[in-house]
């Protein structure tokens, strides 16, 4: 049995203090964030280089490395989130999709999904930042992205995650 209390409703997020039965029997009061999901895209240029963005994150206090990424608007595909994303945040479309899976970003508390996607055959767009985004684009070779992410310099969980569901296709 499960109930549910709604505590916040936010634009993005809903949290929810939940009433449930767990497997072992035993109740349990949950705090829920409920997430739409998003998309992450690890982009690869023609000369083998990742496209990386470098934003600043009011969360984080500061400026971080992450893949282009994003929210899942109203029930919308995946993929079409990660084909939108490509465009706003890096001014590129792709002709090629690979799926690499998803990741729960947080299962303790949050519902959010992050879908992963490699795109390639890149064809220039126009960059369309929404207002609340302030970033920088830069194409970073494969090698050194990957050092990067090994080192820390990308600390971000669902870029390092594209970046090790890529690895096997960017070799």
């Amino acid at each position: 049995m499960k109930q549910q209390v709604s505590v916040f409703q936010g634009r993005i997020i809903g949290v929810n203090l939940e009433y449930c039965t767990l497997p072992n029997g035993k109740q349990a009061e949950l705090e829920i964030v409920h997430h739409p999901g998003g998309s992450t895209i690890v982009a690869i240029d023609d000369q083998n280089r990742i496209g990386l963005v470098y934003q600043y994150r009011w969360a984080t206090g500061g400026w971080i490395w992450e893949l282009p990424a994003g929210k899942r608007d109203d029930n919308e595909p995946p993929l079409l989130t990660a084909q939108r994303e490509l465009e706003e945040e890096l001014g590129v479309e792709a002709e090629n999709w690979q799926e690499l899976g998803f990741i729960h970003s947080s299962p303790g508390f949050l519902t959010e999904i992050i879908y992963l996607y490699l795109a390639t055959n890149l064809r220039l767009k126009l960059q369309r930042l929404e207002a609340s985004e302030v970033l920088e684009v830069h194409w970073i070779p494969i090698a050194e992205a990957m050092e990067w992410a090994a080192s820390g310099k990308i600390s971000d969980g669902k870029s390092l995650a594209g970046l090790f569901r890529a690895q096997q296709y960017l070799s």
